[in-house]
């Protein structure tokens, strides 16, 4: 079996209270302004894409009237394949503040991450909750879009949503890692890719990260600016740094948070993942047989130990929701997962395990419903279709089992996470080989980066931010001393005066800046 990689930020989940709020869906209904304050910026840009890079955008409003007050929106058009512009087309969709004056400073792109993650959905959650600082919104026209593939965006279409549910929450048949088990799991896999494969069609062939960066510089010129302002998140920070490397020439102020190593394997980027996860998991124990209301007592080894415990029972006998779906060992992990991105959500994984420990799934299933952006009976988002749309396309294909050495290694430093971590590889049934290449990122002749890697990262360890800092040309590292996924954001106004001053003033930070909460 092949690790699954769990690179995503999930949106807002510092405010997970505020989940069962309406995501914001965005449209462009009618028209009202016909165009930006500067012109489109097209030199240098080939004859056959100037009717692209040409086009104005239509900002409008956005179609839950949830969001009207807050958010406008527009639709622009891009080429279904940017080495191949007469293949067709595809939508890219866009969002800013409304009422907001248009800052002569231009415009900031902002991606939450994933892949598969909607910037539309980031910006409102961000002006509704918090997110990004008052001063960038006040310095930038701040822009979130949805990548190609992704919700608003033309995006990857596989299963419905009773679909979904089993091949999210459905619990293979046998015991773990029999051969029954693993072939229900194989199955599952092999059913959402043909779903992909039908609903989907040939877009799923250009569901990669190196043609979502050219889109990036088409956002860029639609907007008017000569250089793209971007701050990245978590799988953002490989889109961000592929953009530097493609158009160094139309980088300007980039900060990356969270960052991925591209030049990690999708099985090494399996494992460092699940061991800093496991090691989260170990953070969280202690801190909760510090606190009150913990469920589990004793030491954090005899903690871990009635964790393990439950993870088994749940695959013996899995706890029934109040729909009918079930929690069984997997989801229980996804619940886990999904807590651990931040240090706020600890609370809500202490009622998740004293719930299941007393047999009432309903905080474990609240988790992985948070993790899996699905709310009311429907999913609000192709989050999960996304990510495996781009993780498919854009790893190349690897030897399916794991070494003895590396389960060996998984065994000794994640004995609890690992097993539960793993599944079918979907990648093994995609309709389209995959096209990316793990190696390093230089970004030659771009302009300095700001990358921002968080010490106690369970989804994108800080390793891969020193490395990704070290393979640019010009980088500097923030480092954070924290717990959680990404910094900024996250409660340090180190971190976030570092950050700010950088996009709005140029100011880099100085080198071996190290933050702390607070």
């Amino acid at each position: 079996m092949t690790l699954r990689t769990l690179i995503r930020r999930v949106i807002a989940i510092g405010a997970i209270a505020a989940v069962a709020g309406s995501a914001a869906a965005c449209a462009n209904p009618f028209v009202f302004d016909q165009s930006t304050d500067k012109p489109p910026v097209t030199e240098g840009v080939a004859d056959d894409l100037l009717e692209f890079y040409d086009q104005p955008p239509e900002w409008g409003a956005c179609d839950d009237p949830q969001t009207e007050a807050e958010v406008e929106c527009a639709t622009i058009t891009a080429p279904i394949d940017w080495n191949d512009p007469a293949a067709g087309d595809i939508e890219l969709a866009i969002s800013r503040p409304a009422d907001r004056p248009s800052n002569p400073q231009g415009s900031l792109l902002v991606n939450p991450g994933g892949p598969g993650a909607s910037g539309i959905d980031y910006m409102q959650q961000s002006l509704e909750y918090g997110g990004l600082g008052e001063d960038l919104l006040d310095a930038f026209d701040v822009v979130g879009f949805d990548p190609r593939g992704v919700a608003r965006s033309t995006p990857v279409e596989c299963l419905d949503t009773a679909g979904m549910d089993e091949y999210l929450y459905s619990v293979p048949d046998g015991t773990r890692d029999s051969d029954e088990w693993e072939a229900s799991l194989e199955e599952q896999a092999e059913t959402f890719a043909d779903a992909c494969a039908e609903n989907s069609g040939e877009l799923l062939e250009f569901i990669t990260t190196d043609q979502a960066a050219r889109d990036m510089d088409l956002i860029r010129a639609v907007l008017g600016d000569e250089k793209l302002n971007y701050l990245g998140f978590s799988y953002g920070t490989f889109l961000g740094a592929t953009y530097a490397d493609q158009f160094p020439e139309n980088t300007g102020r980039l900060v990356l948070d969270g960052a991925l190593d591209p030049s990690v394997s999708g099985t090494e980027v399996g494992m460092r993942q699940v061991i800093a996860f496991e090691q989260s998991l170990h953070t969280y124990v202690d801190a909760c047989l510090d606190g009150s209301g913990c469920p589990f007592r004793g030491s954090v080894d005899q903690a871990l130990g009635e964790v393990s415990q439950l993870l088994a029972s749940l695959d013996r006998r899995p706890l029934v929701g109040q729909d009918g779906r079930e929690l069984g060992g997997d989801a229980m992990m996804t619940a886990v997962i999904a807590a651990l991105y931040s240090e706020e959500n600890w609370p809500y994984l202490t009622e998740a395990f004293a719930g299941a420990l007393a047999g009432d799934p309903t905080s474990a299933l609240f988790l992985a419903d948070f993790y899996n952006e699905r709310q009311g009976g429907a999913y609000l988002s192709n989050s999960t279709e996304a990510f495996n749309a781009y993780n498919c396309m854009d790893y190349p294909s690897e030897s399916e089992e794991l070494s003895a050495e590396d389960e060996a290694e998984l065994e000794e430093k994640a004995p609890v996470t690992w097993e539960y971590m793993m599944g079918a590889d979907v990648c093994e049934f995609w309709p389209y080989p995959p096209s990316g290449e793990r190696e390093t990122i230089s970004a030659t002749g771009a302009a300095p980066i700001v990358v921002v890697g968080t010490t106690g990262d369970p989804a994108t360890p800080f390793a891969w931010a020193e490395s990704l800092a070290e393979q640019l040309d010009d980088a500097t590292l923030i480092t954070y001393e924290g717990e959680g996924h990404t910094a900024y954001g996250a409660g340090s106004s180190c971190v976030d005066e570092a950050v700010e001053s950088y996009l709005i003033d140029g100011a880099m930070p100085e080198a071996g800046l190290t933050c702390q909460p607070g």
